[in-house]
């Protein structure tokens, strides 16, 4: 088919009666070569009076190509002139081709004529005719046209954010795609109307700046030379996945040229709570929280509310471990202000360790792994010295000195108020076994209480799962060997005489998995089984299901913390082993209940004593051990016979320590260390300190219907359901305080109107407070709207949480209320 006859197509589908003029006289075979079905091609000569009476007349319905060779005739002269006014003219020039191609009227010449470049290709006109609609003005069409050029949606949004993107990365292909086509002003004016925008030498790198420059002034509450809709632009483009990169690049090109680090000087951090335009804001945020925090100089209130807002922020995810280092930090030493350490026995240290003073080891233990996994140790320096400081000496050394107090006067190891360790299997395994009921335990070496706490909050925050805990008194000294076998079934405990601190369970070995087996196995009536939990993560389900199936009890051994802490060169990453420990301790906890495992326990052999700083000599015991006969030693304990006595140390027999034989225990008091070579010092256990001693174990239940659910959310009605002003604000509450089982919710916030357009910027909101108080549950969200709103005065609009389904991008309506625009015409004057 010709060029011709596609033209003509187009335009027949929208006119019944197209006139032809071949002013020039040469497309005469063009026009007979033409077929076309259901259309019937006449040629006017001197016979426009009984084409008029047929085509109006006598076929009123049918199609009709009017073809005259030659010019058109004058209106004067044209009996067809009211006719071809009401129909169409088919035009053989390049513009007219062009136009008909695209299905656009002849009062679009002057789009084509002023911008040929564009037209000229192809492959822009087969874009362009993809995005045009019937009813487009000129003006849309020019949009339209920048857009292809663009490569972007016929949006100025989108376009901009595509040659922000180009201009990123230093090139400009586009834009000058733009200025050739000659749309290079039409885009300042509409940039102009949409913006504000207006500059001596207008560019995209100078709005760039002042876009920059003007939302940074806004959020300030300071006078700007671009409008509100340039704000909720900005935030819509930094927050858009695709053009990250390019907003984060500009941003930092902007601060430079704004100098805005020399402004943030003079701020306060509470003016600076919801601008996250630069990234320098989140440093000097972060520097200044830092300080705050040290000095004491910011409330409890007021640091939870900024780092809460400061998760809103594009760069919080960078920058995440800071503001949680900062928040563990500040809770710690808010925590061990509240705290009392005195002891009045030992049930009472148990009881006031088990419910109290283990988050002060938790809330140590999270600082010092948000610090050094955030990278910036230096930034932190002041604050890593208070907190180590407070740890060490008002906390950790003060708390186990009362505790000693109590150590020293006990000859009868494992009498408290809690579990003695060696009584694990007889009083939590075995009940379940008697009642004919399978049982799994999951032996994690070195899970200390405080994380045993944390794994039993992680645990129900898992949908259908639940647990309890409770502590446990492990066995004396607080080391591997010897935590294990207590966990075992067992009648009587001994030491080998020898070196290797083999420890023996009713005259059996219990060294390795294979030894551990046929212990269980001679305890049980049915069948158990001991095996390393890496073994089990290897099984299928199969496999799983089959393990379950065959045996009456099966211990799993996990060894990630004690593994790592106990090796000198890699003790500074106990704690990120601790957060593995935990993950992969969910992990294998799903995959028995997958193997249709129900009754499951978590412990532990032993605790341990962590600090994150260099030892000084007031940290090991005065006394030099060297010459002692010890059958073992170690950095927190001493194994033989016949030891000396050391004041410094507490001495037990086996009875004390309640096993079997006549092996003596010496350990030092408190929190000091013996020097051991080519030992580490940071990460020890072995002792009798609260860190050490006190264990978790934890029950997992199953259950067979959802149990978690999401924190509830209303939309407070303020004084009036009006917006009045340019930016609105509203207040969130949330209904019930976070829990395990009652989890945070995270809703996407904004204006729209009737007809579902976005009229103000967008907000992504977490509600995660868990404060039991109603007041500390409310969350104020100010909203700026746009150009559009003013079009919508005295008419309905509606506030609306959406809620995105999980693994999509699509959102669903959480709730909506129901505002009224009413602005006055004063709103528009500036005085």
């Amino acid at each position: 088919m010709t060029k011709i006859a596609e033209a003509l197509k187009v335009v027949f589908k929208k006119h019944r009666i197209v006139f032809w003029y071949d002013s020039k006289k040469e497309l005469r075979k063009d026009y007979e070569e033409l077929e076309f079905s259901g259309i019937e091609k006449i040629e006017l000569n001197n016979n426009e009076f009984r084409v008029k009476h047929r085509i109006l007349r006598e076929e009123p319905d049918k199609k009709f190509l009017l073809y005259h060779e030659g010019e058109a005739p004058s209106d004067l002269d044209n009996w067809l002139l009211d006719v071809q006014l009401a129909s169409e003219e088919f035009r053989t020039d390049q513009s007219a081709i062009w136009l008909n191609e695209l299905g656009l009227g002849m009062e679009f010449t002057d789009i084509v004529n002023d911008h040929v470049v564009f037209f000229n290709a192809a492959k822009r006109r087969e874009n362009l005719k993809k995005i045009l609609s019937s009813d487009d003005t000129q003006n849309a069409v020019r949009v339209k046209i920048i857009a292809v050029c663009a490569a972007s949606d016929p949006r100025i949004d989108d376009i901009l954010e595509n040659l922000f993107t180009e201009s990123a990365v230093k090139k400009d292909e586009k834009l000058k795609l733009i200025e050739n086509c000659g749309l290079e002003e039409f885009l300042w004016n509409r940039l102009e109307l949409s913006f504000g925008y207006t500059s001596d030498s207008p560019g995209l790198r100078d709005f760039i700046i002042q876009l920059f420059k003007s939302c940074y002034d806004m959020s300030l509450g300071d006078d700007s030379e671009l409008n509100p809709d340039a704000l909720v632009f900005l935030k819509r483009w930094k927050d858009s996945v695709k053009h990250q990169k390019a907003f984060e690049t500009l941003s930092k090109e902007c601060a430079d040229i704004l100098t805005i680090e020399k402004d943030l000087q003079k701020r306060d951090i509470s003016s600076l709570e919801e601008i996250d335009f630069f990234e320098l804001v989140d440093r000097k945020i972060l520097s200044d929280l830092v300080k705050n925090v040290v000095d004491q100089t910011i409330s409890t209130g007021d640091r939870e509310g900024l780092i809460r807002q400061r998760k809103l922020s594009h760069w919080y995810k960078k920058y995440m471990d800071l503001y949680q280092a900062i928040d563990y930090g500040a809770r710690f030493i808010k925590s061990l202000e509240e705290a009392e350490l005195n002891i009045e026995s030992m049930d009472d240290g148990l009881t006031k360790y088990t419910n109290y003073w283990y988050l002060l080891d938790q809330l140590y233990r999270k600082y010092i792994f948000h610090t050094k996994q955030s990278g910036q140790v230096s930034m932190l320096k002041a604050l890593s010295d208070k907190v180590e400081n407070l740890y060490s000496n008002n906390y950790l050394l003060p708390v186990n000195n009362n505790w000693q107090n109590h150590i020293d006067q006990c000859d009868n190891w494992g009498k408290t108020n809690i579990e003695f360790q060696r009584h694990f299997f007889r009083r939590q395994v075995c009940p379940f076994l008697n009642d004919k009921k399978k049982m799994f335990v999951i032996i994690s070496d070195a899970l200390r209480y405080e994380i045993g706490h944390e794994l039993h909050s992680r645990i129900r925050q898992e949908d259908r799962f639940d647990a309890e805990i409770t502590p446990m008194l492990s066995t004396l000294p607080s080391f591997t060997q010897l935590g294990m076998a207590s966990l075992l079934p067992n009648k009587e405990i001994l030491f080998s005489d020898d070196h290797s601190t083999t420890v023996f369970v009713d005259g059996k070995s219990t060294q390795g998995t294979e030894n551990r087996s046929k212990i269980l196995q001679d305890a049980v009536k049915g069948a158990a089984k001991a095996m390393r939990a890496d073994e089990l993560m290897g099984m299928n389900k199969t496999e799983c299901r089959e393990l379950f199936k065959e045996h009456d009890v099966v211990y799993v051994y996990h060894n990630q913390i004690d593994a790592t802490g106990d090796k000198k060169e890699s003790e500074g990453r106990v704690f990120d082993a601790v957060e593995d420990t935990l993950e992969e301790l969910i992990k294998i906890i799903k995959k028995l209940v997958a193997a249709n495992a129900t009754n499951l326990l978590v412990t532990s052999d032993h605790g341990f004593i962590y600090q994150d700083r260099v030892l000084e000599d007031s940290d090991f015991l005065g006394a030099d051990i060297t010459g002692i006969d010890a059958l073992h030693r170690d950095r927190r304990f001493l194994l033989g016979k016949g030891l000396p006595q050391n004041t410094g140390m507490k001495s037990l027999t086996a009875k004390e320590a309640g096993i079997e034989g006549d092996m003596e225990i010496q350990i030092p008091k408190s929190i000091n260390r013996l020097r051991l070579k080519g030992s580490g010092s940071r990460f020890v256990h072995g002792g009798a300190s609260l860190q050490e001693v006190v264990i978790p174990v934890i029950k997992i239940h199953k259950k067979r219907q959802s149990d978690v659910s999401k924190v509830g959310i209303d939309i407070l009605g303020g004084s009036t359901s009006f917006i009045t002003t340019g930016q609105f604000s509203v207040t969130f509450y949330q209904a019930q305080q976070v829990t395990d089982k009652v989890q945070s919710r995270t809703l996407r916030a904004g204006i729209y109107s009737k007809d579902n357009e976005l009229i103000s910027d967008s907000h992504n909101l977490n509600f995660e407070f868990v404060s039991g108080n109603p007041r500390e549950r409310e969350l104020k969200i100010r909203f700026v709207l746009t150009k559009k709103a003013d079009d919508l005065n005295e008419q309905e609009v509606y506030l609306r949480l959406e809620e995105q389904e999980p693994g999509t991008a699509y959102y669903k309506e959480y709730k909506s209320t129901r505002y009224v625009i009413r602005r006055s015409f004063t709103s528009d004057f500036d005085f």
